[in-house]
């Protein structure tokens, strides 16, 4: 199982936690928009990173990105599986086709 996978299977479990003691738990309780909130604040944490070039510092902000993305999915009840269906649906287009065919 890859680590992804395992953070997806960690998150679906820590949902019906007790916020007090799950950051998970805590920011599924807030509600989508929240988990939308905190998955954009991370997502331009990492655009600063990468902007200076800090690729230490990017890839720590790239892992708070994945965790709040997945978070997110999980507050829309969107599994891993799902978007990974998805990306193998769009395996066989070029990214030009595939942005084409959304017109």
């Amino acid at each position: 199982m890859s680590a992804l996978h395992e953070l997806s299977r960690t998150i679906a479990e820590r949902a019906g936690a007790d916020p007090d003691s799950s950051w998970t738990a805590k920011l599924l309780a807030r509600g989508p928009e929240k988990c939308a909130e905190k998955f954009g604040e991370e997502a331009v944490e990492a655009i600063i990173e990468a902007v200076k070039g800090d690729r230490e510092r990017l890839t720590s902000e790239a892992a708070d990105v994945l965790y709040h993305l997945l978070v997110m999915l999980r507050a829309h009840d969107i599994d891993l599986s799902d978007v990974e269906a998805e990306l193998a649906r769009r395996g066989d287009k070029s990214g030009l086709e595939e942005k084409a065919s959304r017109s």
